[in-house]
């Protein structure tokens, strides 16, 4: 099958229809690198399919997030649980408002990334956010939402974020390809991400990824998570129909729909134009 059509030249990431895959440009443009089907990406918010199957396999959806939290983020209200965090309806303040941060090229992290390297690190940059609505009260997609669900099954569970991770879902999957790398230190399979001006994205991005955002996979991996999803898929999880993982970041862009497609690109914007077309 040749390549669909593409809308812009400069592609650079990877592409699966229809059970084809394809390639385009470099994972390192430095070493002329170029990208392979079998290339580890980051597909940043697409990571929180993968704390949400988590968060339903540790954490009852009824708990309290300040039961774990204790007096760690006060100003997450008392009220707000673990269903309110999955839904993205717990109306707590978001330390990566995307109604505020709109360019996906800007450096809008408050603390130095290399700080960022665990999950308990992310305690940090999530305080000081007021609650912008009752819980419940309506639909608000919040990233810091994510790595507090991330933190709260780290401490309802004494292990790691990512060794959950690993148990829960990677494991399980067969996604032997498929890890929250540490951007400093890439394996040499991995893309490395581009902003617009064709700088890489290390100090974008806290370091290492947690539950909003920041894990690396690949095309077939991909595949496996979405024949792992529960068939029906815990309600907390919050899928939308069709079921479609999709994530957006500095140096990375990434959309997958279940069954059907999916496109990375190692760039801001890459994957857009694509996803456009293939959509129809």
């Amino acid at each position: 099958m040749p390549p669909p059509p593409f809308p812009s030249d400069g592609f650079s990431g990877v592409v699966r229809l229809a059970g084809e895959s394809w390639a385009f440009g470099y994972a390192d443009r430095a070493h002329g690198i170029p990208n392979a089907v079998e290339t580890q990406f980051n597909i940043a918010s697409g990571s929180k399919g993968c704390t949400a199957l988590v968060a339903d396999a540790v954490l009852p959806h009824e708990l309290h997030a300040r039961e774990l939290l204790g007096n760690d983020l006060p100003l997450i209200d008392d009220r707000v649980t673990v269903e309110h965090l999955l839904t993205h309806t717990s109306g707590i303040g978001d330390y990566l408002d995307e109604d505020v941060h709109t360019d996906s090229d800007a450096y809008v992290m408050q603390v130095p990334v290399h700080e960022l390297a665990t999950t308990q690190g992310y305690l940090k940059a999530l305080d000081g956010f007021p609650q912008q609505f009752e819980p419940g009260a309506r639909f608000k997609y919040c990233n810091g939402g994510y790595v507090v669900l991330a933190l709260l099954a780290e401490r309802a569970t004494g292990t790691s974020f990512y060794d959950l991770v690993d148990e829960h879902v990677l494991e399980p999957a067969g996604m032997r390809d498929t890890a929250f790398f540490r951007t400093d230190s890439l394996p040499g399979n991995a893309a490395v991400g581009y902003v617009e001006d064709g700088r890489t994205n290390v100090f974008h991005l806290p370091i290492r990824g947690s539950g909003d955002g920041g894990i690396y996979s690949t095309l077939d991996d991909l595949d496996r998570f979405w024949r792992f999803v529960p068939d029906p898929t815990p309600i907390g999880i919050g899928w939308r129909e069709p079921l479609r993982l999709e994530g957006g970041d500095a140096g990375v862009s990434f959309y997958s729909v279940a069954g059907r497609f999916t496109v990375i690109s190692n760039t801001s914007r890459g994957a857009w134009p694509v996803v456009r077309t293939l959509l129809g």
